[in-house]
């Protein structure tokens, strides 16, 4: 574990009300437009936005092509913070994707949506069959959702602040819409659904895990999340890093998105 400092980067009617939230930001998504931080193509999937920011292909190369699935990708997701980390990746020869499946909170309806996506990229569009997953915040929930039930189609995971524990954020009755359930019900069926007590497939897998996290986060607390994922991780034998950011809440600052080792794991793990 790597801790990091500043100076280390230059009830009924509320369910209703609920649905009807999760509802409009679905109808919402689907109205925005995509701008992406760099130039891309904008596509549909099972209807749904689709992005995919390639990289150049080499001029002989045959080899599926390496990507970095991020997630959430919703109307201002991926933003300009993310533009150095994925000029670097497009350098390296690796291409960036995501689906919008709205504020699914790693749902089945969302993990079908993002099934979807990875047959369009890997069958259709040539790319390799194990993508990176890159995961900012709530997009960690949704990622690690769908990994757990995929994890021979997994390179490796990375998140910024990741969400990993669905009682931790969005918290059950937030979330519960979104699986079409009573908060109850989800709660009852929670280790079917939630990524922290899903982790034992990626660990049979070798899937490698990496997160940087501030120690001062309360939207999405450390101890709840990244470093329970670290110490699961580790006890069912898989291999993870994590970064603390001192000092750091669940906000901006360039070292959570400027960090030569996220960069460098992601390119190593593309590489293998």
């Amino acid at each position: 574990m790597t801790r990091l400092s500043l100076s280390s980067f230059p009830s009924v009617a509320r369910s209703l009300s609920l649905s009807l939230f999760f509802l409009l930001s679905v109808v919402a998504s689907l109205a925005a437009e995509k701008i992406l931080p760099l130039p891309g193509e904008t596509f549909s999937v099972a209807g749904r936005p689709a992005f995919l920011i390639a990289a150049p292909a080499g001029p002989t190369s045959t080899a599926p092509r390496p990507w970095v699935w991020y997630a959430p990708t919703l109307e201002k997701y991926p933003g300009k913070e993310e533009l150095w980390l994925f000029s670097q990746l497009l350098a390296a020869g690796i291409s960036i994707a995501g689906i919008d499946v709205g504020e699914s909170f790693g749902s089945p309806t969302g993990r079908a949506l993002f099934t979807a996506l990875h047959t369009e990229l890997t069958r259709t569009r040539g790319y390799a069959a194990k993508p990176l997953l890159l995961g900012r915040s709530r997009g960690g929930l949704m990622l690690l959702a769908w990994a757990a039930e995929h994890p021979e189609k997994v390179g490796a995971f990375a998140g910024i602040y990741p969400v990993v524990n669905l009682t931790s954020y969005p918290g059950l009755t937030l979330a519960a819409p979104a699986y079409q359930l009573t908060p109850a019900a989800l709660a009852a069926q929670l280790t079917a659904h939630n990524p922290i007590d899903r982790l034992a497939p990626l660990a049979a897998a070798r899937v490698p895990l990496f997160a940087i996290h501030g120690d001062r986060d309360t939207r999405v607390p450390l101890e709840a999340n990244s470093a329970l994922l670290k110490s699961r991780y580790a006890a069912l034998g898989g291999d993870m890093k994590l970064i603390i950011a001192e000092g750091q809440g669940h906000n901006l600052w360039p070292g959570f998105f400027e960090n030569p080792a996220l960069l460098a794991f992601l390119i190593a793990h593309a590489r293998r």
